[in-house]
C-alpha cells in the first residue's frame, strides 16, 4: 500500500507538470518557471520515496529492469530541475515528465523478472553513482540534440512553430548539447575505470557485452568531442553520433539487464 502512494502521486504531478506545460506553449506563451520548478520537485520529491521502498532490501539494493529505468529518469530529472536554474533548459523537461510518469508507474507495476541484489561496498556503490549520473547526463545530451534538430528544421524551412519560438539562439543549443556530453563523457569515463578497479571480473561472461558496448559508447562520444574541438564538428553529424553513442550506451545496460532478468533468468 505506503509504496504505491508515493507512485501514483509521482506519476500525477508528472502529468500534471506536462500538461500545463505543454497547453503554454501551444498558446505560444512562456511557463512559469517558478510553477514548473515546483511541480517537478513535488513529482521527483515523490518519485524518490517510491524508489527508497523498491529498492532498498536487507540483503542490499534490489536494482531490477525497471526501477533502474526510474532511477536513471529521476536522475535525468533532477539534473536538468538544477540545470534549469543557470541554463535556458526548461524547454527539455516537456519530454522528460512524462518519461518521469511512465518510469514510475514501470517501477510500480511491471514485473521484476530476476532481480539483482547488490551489495552496499562503496566501490560498487561509487560505480553505480557514476553510471547512474553519467545516463542522465548523456541523456539529456540526446534530448537536447533531438530538440536542436526540430530547431534546425524550422529554421531552415523558415517557419518556426510556436515552440521553436521559445529556443535559445541555435549557437546556444549547440553550446548547452556539448556542455552536456562533455559532463557525461567524463562521468562515464570514471564509472568505466571505477567498474575495472572494484568488480571482480569486469569481462565475467554476464558482463562481457556490457562493458564491451560501454567501452564502444565511450569511444563514439570521445571521438566526437575530439572532432568538435579539433575539426569543428557541429550540426547533423554532431546529433547523429551522439545517438549512436547513446543507443550502445543503452544496449550495453538495458539490452543485457533485459536479457538476463527476462530472457536468462540470471
Amino acid at each position: 500500500m505506503y509504496p504505491l502512494l508515493p507512485s501514483l502521486a509521482a506519476a500525477c504531478l508528472y502529468a500534471g507538470a506536462t500538461g500545463y506545460q505543454g497547453l503554454r506553449l501551444a498558446q505560444r506563451a512562456v511557463p512559469d518557471r517558478r510553477l514548473l520548478l515546483l511541480l517537478g520537485s513535488l513529482a521527483l520529491l515523490a518519485h524518490g520515496a517510491s524508489l527508497v521502498y523498491q529498492l532498498l532490501a536487507p540483503a542490499g539494493l534490489v536494482l531490477d529492469f525497471f526501477t533502474a529505468s526510474s532511477l536513471i529518469a529521476a536522475a535525468v530529472i533532477l539534473l536538468l530541475l538544477l540545470a534549469v536554474n543557470r541554463m535556458p533548459v526548461e524547454n527539455l523537461l516537456l519530454p522528460l515528465f512524462p518519461l518521469g510518469c511512465l518510469t514510475v508507474l514501470l517501477g510500480q507495476f511491471a514485473p521484476s523478472g530476476t532481480p539483482q541484489v547488490i551489495t552496499e561496498a562503496p566501490g560498487i556503490l561509487a560505480h553505480i553513482l557514476f553510471s547512474i549520473i553519467a545516463y542522465g547526463l548523456l541523456t539529456i545530451a540526446v534530448f537536447q540534440s533531438l530538440l536542436l534538430l526540430l530547431q534546425d528544421h524550422y529554421l531552415k524551412h523558415k517557419h518556426p512553430s510556436g515552440v521553436i519560438r521559445n529556443f535559445p539562439p541555435l549557437q546556444t543549443m549547440e553550446s548547452l548539447l556539448f556542455g552536456f556530453l562533455w559532463a557525461g563523457w567524463l562521468l562515464l569515463s570514471a564509472s568505466l575505470l571505477s567498474g575495472w578497479l572494484f568488480l571482480d571480473d569486469l569481462f565475467a561472461q554476464h558482463l562481457v557485452h556490457k562493458t564491451a558496448l560501454s567501452v564502444l559508447a565511450w569511444v563514439v562520444f570521445g571521438v566526437l568531442l575530439w572532432g568538435r574541438h579539433r575539426l569543428g564538428w557541429r550540426g547533423h553529424k554532431a546529433i547523429r553520433l551522439t545517438l549512436a553513442g547513446f543507443c550502445l550506451l543503452m544496449l550495453a545496460y538495458f539490452g543485457s539487464k533485459l536479457v538476463r532478468e527476462f530472457i536468462l533468468h540470471i
